[in-house]
């Protein structure tokens, strides 16, 4: 049956779902929650939760990144960010914290517009590393083929090439776009790559060879790319989509496996739940983790879209502080708005509904049930 609709007589579209509009059913069997594993392995790597902290200045400084594998996740760190602009850069998260709003986006391209240095690279990285938890990095499409060499000398992990969209694709009549294919094939680490929101897309990017592939885009609370550029993805449908693009790429390839990560609207411990059902192997975090007092935005969250010198397509978002990062994964929550103990949900929610693996929890009954959340 099509889901299509139609918008006018000249134009049809897709019916797509956000993760608001569906809710989980639970079947016959039900577990002990301590009797679930919520673990997950991405390439070499065992991971104690299927969470990714975002590279986001307001989320991961090279300490919370090292606090946050210490918990069992992995922290990305961002490398256009602030920590590979400047020595020192706490002066200048407490100024975003204290801007006012009407100023707060051009003072942010201000900042945002001192050049990367390749040294601060190397020693953000160097220092995660030698705290010894799973050392990764992000890059954004642009500025990949600069510094990528720099960020592999510094012995990371899981290299993360994130932007508001990314094709395996470009297309330019001005420079030599990035090969990801040939890139990601020469390179010995591996490589998460994103967003993307489509089935099409997506196979295109894990035929490069990337390890995993980052679902979504516009999504965030910190995002305007829906009212600034048009475009949006309901990562209900954006998910499963990609999902279904990992299943066919596995019989195309002979069993290679790409992990979906879901990569936006998942501030709640339900949306994370919801993302997974609909076929993600972990979510990465940015509002959700904002609201941990340690965190270096202190109740603030930006992202890079944000500081783009000209066509911000983000802004600075006041979140408040719920607890700390151990609180926000494992609890204990005197809450019930879902802001605190992402892990205590899905351990409840998969005993629940019956399944023991966090992957087993993609075959979860769905139902549309839209509904305004709080």
């Amino acid at each position: 049956m099509s889901s299509e609709v139609e918008i006018g007589r000249g134009k049809r579209g897709r019916r797509a779902y956000s993760l608001d509009d569906i809710a989980l059913i639970p079947a016959r069997r039900t577990r002990d929650t301590e009797d679930v594993n919520v673990s997950w392995q991405i390439d070499a790597f065992h991971v104690d939760v299927p969470v990714m902290a975002a590279p986001m200045d307001s989320v991961m400084s090279p300490q919370t990144a090292i606090e946050f594998g210490r918990l069992g996740g992995i922290g990305v760190l961002d490398l256009d960010g602030l920590w590979t602009r400047y020595a020192d850069p706490m002066p200048l998260l407490q100024e975003i914290g204290e801007l006012p709003a009407d100023s707060s986006i051009a003072r942010l391209q201000q900042i945002y517009s001192e050049p990367i240095k390749e040294e601060l690279i190397f020693e953000r990285l160097n220092e995660i590393r030698q705290a010894g938890v799973v050392v990764s990095g992000r890059l954004s499409p642009q500025r990949t083929q600069r510094y990528w060499r720099a960020v592999v000398e510094a012995g990371v992990d899981l290299f993360v090439i994130r932007g508001t969209t990314v094709s395996a694709e470009h297309v330019s009549s001005r420079a030599e776009p990035l090969n990801l294919k040939r890139f990601i094939y020469e390179l010995d680490v591996p490589v998460i790559v994103g967003g993307v929101a489509t089935y099409t897309a997506a196979l295109h990017l894990m035929r490069t060879g990337a390890t995993g592939v980052l679902v979504g885009f516009g999504g965030g609370a910190a995002h305007s790319t829906r009212q600034s550029l048009g475009i949006h993805a309901p990562m209900a449908t954006a998910i499963a989509d990609v999902a279904a693009a990992r299943r066919d790429y596995m019989d195309e390839s002979g069993g290679r496996y790409v992990h979906v990560i879901a990569d936006g609207s998942v501030g709640k411990s339900g949306s994370m739940i919801k993302a997974i059902a609909c076929g993600a192997d972990a979510v990465m975090l940015g509002a959700a983790l904002a609201r941990a007092s340690e965190v270096p935005g202190q109740g603030w969250h930006w992202g890079s879209e944000a500081t783009h010198p000209e066509m911000p397509r983000g802004h600075r978002a006041h979140v408040g502080t719920v607890g700390t990062l151990e609180q926000i994964l494992y609890g204990p929550s005197a809450r019930d708005d879902g802001h605190l103990n992402f892990i205590g949900a899905l351990k409840r929610t998969m005993a629940t509904t019956g399944y023991s693996e966090v992957k087993d929890l993609q075959r979860v009954e769905v139902v549309v049930a839209p509904y305004q959340p709080a």
